[in-house]
């Protein structure tokens, strides 16, 4: 870099960002890389404190910060993703282009990361996020950095894959089974059905049909299976997932030839909660809970199932860690640490 006095670097062009910090008012940048320096402009950047104004001569091998984070921007943003341009003090902000399910790779963040003077930082994964919510930012540290550092996250990410992703939600068509005698019978209202039908619509799931029956195996089964035939893409059965012998939604979810991916949960509330898959149609079995509960573990796996995700046994067992819901009296989900890991 060249070093000129601030009173001698009229007509110069300024090599980085300058910032400005008024304590309470403002931070921000208040002269630009490109800036030309005016007269006029000597005085404030004194009163900034700089004395000097450092004017860069790139090497052949050099980025710019500013270069730099444009160059990590196109490596580490895949589809549903797009970062800031131009950037701001050499930083470039990660933005999704629609409401989606977020994936962020951690392994190759994390070694990407382990490069001396790059940083990006992200939210958690696994999670719905809506258009243009803020999900990472990335920068260089110093004001130059060698190519060779950029070359080397090219490498790293390879065909991994980017860090970012946001995969869209689809259009499911589901039907909802409302299992429970005292609510086939009339003697008290269906409460669960409604709120199962409100979470599917979050995702504009198309309801195909919706069903009330009794605690009898046969009739489940059956009512699993007419679902599937209606040409259902999701289907959703209420109550009756304890262990108590009168319970008989597990067995009956069993007793049509479904994939059991797991009868339990590592997560609280949704412990009792059972996932399947009949021919490739995702079916839960959801316990009492969901009905009562604002977040459970229905919310954390249902935005996978809407993108199209298959889920196997080990994403489930893996929620245990972040799996404690703190029910907190006012509920920010998905901004917080329930189901994150």
């Amino acid at each position: 870099m060249k070093v000129v006095n601030t009173e001698n670097a009229v007509g110069m062009v300024l090599g980085h960002d300058i910032t400005e910090i008024v304590p309470g008012e403002f931070k921000g940048v208040a002269f630009k890389k490109g800036h030309v320096i005016k007269k006029e402009d000597v005085e404030r950047l004194l009163r900034i404190g700089k004395e000097h104004i450092y004017i860069f001569e790139l090497n052949y091998d050099e980025y710019h910060e500013d270069e730099a984070a444009l160059e990590l921007g196109k490596l580490i943003c895949g589809r549903g993703v797009h970062f800031t341009n131009p950037p701001r003090e050499g930083k470039i902000n990660i933005q999704p282009d629609y409401r989606g399910l977020l994936k962020i790779n951690r392994d190759i963040l994390d070694d990407v990361n382990d490069i001396q003077d790059i940083c990006i930082a992200t939210i958690h994964g696994n999670r719905t996020i809506e258009e243009d919510g803020l999900i990472g930012g990335c920068r260089v540290i110093p004001l130059t950095i060698k190519k060779e550092k950029i070359e080397e996250v090219k490498k790293i990410i390879g065909d991994r894959g980017p860090i970012f992703e946001v995969k869209p939600f689809k259009s499911l068509k589901a039907v909802i089974i409302v299992t429970g005698s005292e609510v086939y019978k009339g003697r008290i209202e269906d409460k669960f059905g409604p709120v199962v039908e409100k979470k599917l619509l979050n995702f504009s799931t198309e309801i195909l049909h919706r069903t009330i029956v009794p605690d009898e195996l046969e009739v489940i089964r059956k009512e699993v299976l007419k679902a599937k035939e209606m040409g259902a893409e999701l289907i959703v059965v209420t109550g009756g997932m304890s262990v108590d012998p009168d319970d008989k939604t597990p067995g009956a979810i069993k007793a049509t030839g479904a994939e059991i991916v797991t009868y339990g949960t590592p997560i609280l509330p949704g412990a009792m909660l059972l996932f399947a898959y009949l021919d490739g149609i995702p079916v839960f079995g959801l316990p009492g809970c969901v009905m009562f509960s604002a977040t459970t573990a229905f919310d954390l796996l249902l935005p996978r199932v809407i993108a199209g995700e298959k889920i196997v046994r080990r994403d489930i067992t893996r929620m245990g860690y972040g799996g404690q819901c703190l029910k907190c009296h006012v509920c920010t989900f998905p901004d917080c640490h329930f189901g994150k890991y």
